[in-house]
């Protein structure tokens, strides 16, 4: 690898290996080259450089090089803008945010000591954070401007509650309350809108999902822009990101998206304050170098941030190259090591190495070395690098801002391996910063850890107040609700076949995707519909959508496709509106929350379906989904090929059995496993109302089968009975054709089961004389959160409705047997509120290969075993003999093995 030191043409080696056979003859095409720059320009430079490089591969020549530039500042001086602020007031400005951040943090560790907190992030962070507050994000003006959209560093947090107290969005008590949210006017830990729905908009508190969702994002604005939804040209997304958050894959997984879509609308910034929380990024290598490489790579424009303003001296007084060289073999381990010790720790063990340095520093004083600050830390090279990303065109930008953690905790905090941990600072260190910052606080303000906040008319206070007016406002602002929410059509419109299916035979799937392509084509409602799928919309029959709504691609379609003479040909479209995003659930789901959470974002409500396959939803990606939930998205994720037997043949990793267990979890999550066709139209008609209509925070969870098998109509032939209709949005109802409410049992079936649910009633009618009533059961966790809801308001308020599972069946007898595709913790859900003996079956352990009919009698949840679950709960109760439970069993030939979860 080589590095070109500036001004010179000595080439610097540290490649093992890798010596310079002829030193003369490599100066020469140096010189060449240096004469180029010099007397055509840069821009004729590269164009010779791009030719030799394209001349040098078409004749076998490969570069050995890394995709990485010297360890110095993208923008040299000569192309620095002047910075059009006031960089007194603005410095003032930060030590105050500085101060109140910390202060904050500190007070209530002191007071209570397992609360955390961060101090060292921000405090690395703060410049990045202020130039784009005073000069870049631009806000929700009146100008017409929507306003940039920032994706917050969550370990800063505190910094920019900081910023929110001096503007007056947070008083003093809301610092006093620091992660304490139960009693008094909290702040929470990280960015989550769930608990500030007026001020944060994205939730970053996870590792990786900010820099995925900022990504899909920017690309979602595109979509809006494109289709004509909304005009998004000249808004930002700005994402800040710490360089240790950079080794999550979702951080890096869709970069080349970004790159591929030309998405210049993006500009991460990335904190490479070159720790993590144990200790070094990198400690052998430079994260710089690394993720210049990747990102390079990637197709993105990247800006090193590397130096600040005082080094400027130094490297133009550098002739021979020896800054670069020693940066060169200096690993961040050592950098780090340089951030934690003073100037003349400095001077001896860097700018000691050799006599060239040494003859750098020899006219500074320790003093003034311990104060060359890294380009994070320096508001001018931050400036110039903000407003060429925002220049910059075709391609999204990443900004690689060198900065020192706990810059400013002093030799306690600055750079230490403990620093990202550290949570208090005893007296000293604290006058120690107020002295550095040079902040207005006596001794006794520093004890008491004393909030400070300029008067109303001072410089700074005008100022800060003058700069968020020229940008639009503040933020981050969050809106609630969408200024006009959508109408939703008449059900007869779109699902009219679903109601009056007349046992025509269909897959859930098809029945969904059938009334999504109705909806579509609703004049209002139908532009604002997303569909997203990652790479199976000919599996789950979307592919007539191809034509109708076209793939959205940016670029169109350059190409004619293999099957264009095809009712169901390949249709891409700049103004497609289906998002076709590969193998990429996390990527898919990102683009479902763009959507999902526009009306807050962007004031224009959209709605998404999502369809995927449901093992790969909560169980693979479940993180981003509750990301989804804290931000308060609101649209359908639909868990296609649901269930664990209802995906024949596919086997372990495609068989769900468990995500409507961890859909439970989730508070705003609506999860329904609904088996017939009019179930699914009432639960979307109800969904898009509480959504889009009455603009409810929720989103809805829809598993639904790729089976094939007679739906019958509705009860009645519509929905207009008022019981059927909330049963099934309640969670359960009784089949119509059932016997009366003399059964001698109960079963519940769910979803794919329910099949079997009624083949086992008329098996126990037939084979054992038995009635039984089939309730079909739509959703075990809307069930489960009445009762709990109703258990509550028993035990506080002293009287409350029963819960809807003891009411249902109040009138009725006999043990209740309940059967799901799902593992039996799903049904078990219900067991506290079923009011008499309670049997539930369902499919726990591995899935595996076999038809559907094979999978359910080896998971036990076939007809037959519902009939013999069915009889030995009657024998306990005395209602027929045990003998009846052993002749059931020789019948059917169930023997006992090993029990499935066990094989």
């Amino acid at each position: 690898m080589t590095d070109l030191a500036s001004g010179t043409t000595q080439i610097v080696s540290i490649a093992k290996g890798r010596e310079d056979s002829d030193p003369q003859e490599t100066a020469e095409w140096l010189d060449a080259l240096d004469a180029v720059v010099t007397h055509v320009g840069k821009e004729r430079a590269q164009y010779l450089f791009d030719r030799l490089s394209d001349h040098a591969l078409s004749v076998g020549v490969e570069s050995a090089r890394a995709r990485i530039t010297p360890y110095r500042n993208t923008i040299g001086v000569a192309q620095q803008p002047p910075y059009p602020g006031n960089l007194d007031i603005e410095e003032r400005l930060a030590a105050v945010l500085r101060w109140n951040a910390l202060a904050m943090v500190v007070r209530a560790n002191r007071a209570y000591g397992e609360l955390g907190g961060h101090i060292a992030s921000y405090a690395s962070a703060a410049d990045l954070f202020e130039v784009g507050f005073n000069h870049f994000f631009r806000a929700t003006g009146a100008d017409g401007h929507g306003g940039d959209l920032v994706y917050f560093q969550p370990h800063s947090s505190p910094g920019v509650y900081a910023r929110a107290y001096l503007e007056g969005f947070l008083d003093e008590a809301h610092l006093r309350h620091y992660r304490r949210e139960i009693a008094g006017p909290g702040l929470c830990s990280y960015p989550h809108p769930w608990l500030m729905p007026d001020f944060w908009q994205f939730p970053t508190g996870s590792m990786g999902i900010g820099p995925i969702n900022s990504i899909y994002q920017a690309r979602f604005m595109r979509y809006l822009q494109n289709r004509g939804l909304q005009k998004t040209d000249g808004r930002k997304v700005w994402g800040f990101f710490g360089d240790g958050e950079m080794d999550e894959p979702e951080s890096i997984g869709a970069l080349s998206l970004a790159a591929r879509e030309q998405l210049d609308n993006l500009v991460f910034v990335i904190n490479c304050n070159l720790q993590r929380l144990d200790g070094p990024v990198r400690s052998n290598g430079r994260i710089v170098d690394e993720l210049e490489a990747q990102f390079t790579g990637a197709g993105w424009n990247v800006i090193k941030v590397l130096w600040g303003s005082d080094w400027d001296a130094l490297f133009a007084s550098d002739r021979t190259g020896a800054l670069l060289r020693a940066f060169a073999h200096t690993v961040d381990g050592q950098f780090q090591t340089f951030s934690a010790n003073d100037g003349r720790y400095n001077r001896e063990r860097f700018f000691g190495q050799n006599p060239e340095l040494a003859a750098l520093a020899s006219h500074l004083s320790d003093e003034d070395i311990d104060r060359l600050r890294r380009g994070g830390h320096d508001v001018r090279k931050l400036h110039a690098a903000y407003a060429a990303a925002l220049a910059h065109k075709g391609q999204p930008t990443v900004i690689l801002a060198k900065t020192m953690k706990g810059f400013g905790m002093g030799t306690g905090g600055q750079g230490r391996m403990t620093t990202h941990q550290q949570k208090k600072l005893d007296f000293d260190d604290l006058k120690t910063f107020r002295d550095r910052f040079r902040l207005p606080l006596s001794d006794a303000d520093v004890e008491q850890l004393k909030f400070y906040k300029p008067a109303d008319d001072s410089p700074e206070m005008q100022y800060l107040h003058a700069r968020r007016a020229a940008l639009g406002g503040y933020l981050p602002r969050r809106r609630r609700v969408a200024s006009q929410g959508l109408a939703v059509p008449p059900m007869q419109g779109w699902a009219q076949f679903a109601i009056e299916s007349n046992g025509k035979e269909m897959s859930s799937t098809m029945a969904i995707v059938r009334m999504l392509g109705s909806l579509m084509k609703d004049a209002q409602l139908g532009p604002r519909i997303v569909p997203v799928v990652a790479d199976e919309a000919r599996t789950f029959g979307m592919a007539n959508l191809f034509r109708q709504v076209g793939i959205y691609s940016p670029l169109g379609q350059l190409y004619e496709p293999e099957d264009m003479g095809s009712m169901l040909c390949y249709r891409e479209d700049t103004r497609g509106q289906i998002l076709e995003e590969g193998i990429s659930e996390a990527g898919a789901v990102s683009s479902w929350i763009a959507a999902a959470t526009s009306y807050s974002v962007h004031d224009l409500p959209m709605l998404p379906f999502y369809i995927y396959y449901s093992m790969f939803g909560f169980q693979r990606i479940g993180d981003i989904i509750w990301a989804a939930a804290d931000q308060r998205a609101r649209g359908f994720l639909i868990g296609a090929t649901a269930g664990k037997t209802t995906l024949g043949g596919e086997g372990l990793q495609h068989q769900d059995g468990s995500s409507h267990l961890v859909a439970s979890t989730i508070p705003n999550c609506r999860a329904y496993d609904p088996a017939f066709a009019y179930e699914v139209a009432a639960i979307v008609d109800e969904g898009m109302r509480e959504m889009v209509e009455r603009q409810r925070d929720v989103f809805y969870y829809l598993t639904v089968m790729n089976e094939n098998y007679a739906h019958p109509s509705a009860p009645g032939g519509n929905l207009d009975d008022a019981s059927v209709r909330a049963g099934i949005l309640k969670g359960m109802y009784r089949l119509s054709s059932d016997r009366a409410d003399s059964a001698q049992v109960q079963l519940l079936g769910a979803g794919a089961i329910l099949g079997e649910v009624i083949a086992a009633q008329k098996l126990l009618a037939e084979d054992w004389n038995i009635d039984a009533a089939v309730w079909s059961v739509t959703s075990f966790t809307e069930l489960h959160r009445d009762g709990a809801a109703s258990e509550r308001m028993a035990r506080l308020a002293g009287d409350a409705d029963e819960p809807f599972v003891r009411s249902a069946l109040a009138s009725t007898q006999g043990p209740v047997i309940a059967t799901t595709d799902y593992v039996r913790a799903v049904p078990e859900l219900i067991r506290a509120y079923v009011p008499r003996r309670y049997v539930t079956l369902g499919t726990d352990g591995f899935g595996r290969s076999d038809t559907r009919q094979s999978l359910r009698e080896f998971f036990e949840v076939d007809r037959a075993s519902i009939v013999i679950a069915a009889l030995k709960a009657l024998a306990d109760e005395g209602v027929v003999d045990v003998a009846v439970v052993k002749s059931a069993r020789e019948r059917y030939g169930k023997v006992l093995v090993d029990a499935p979860w066990a094989r």
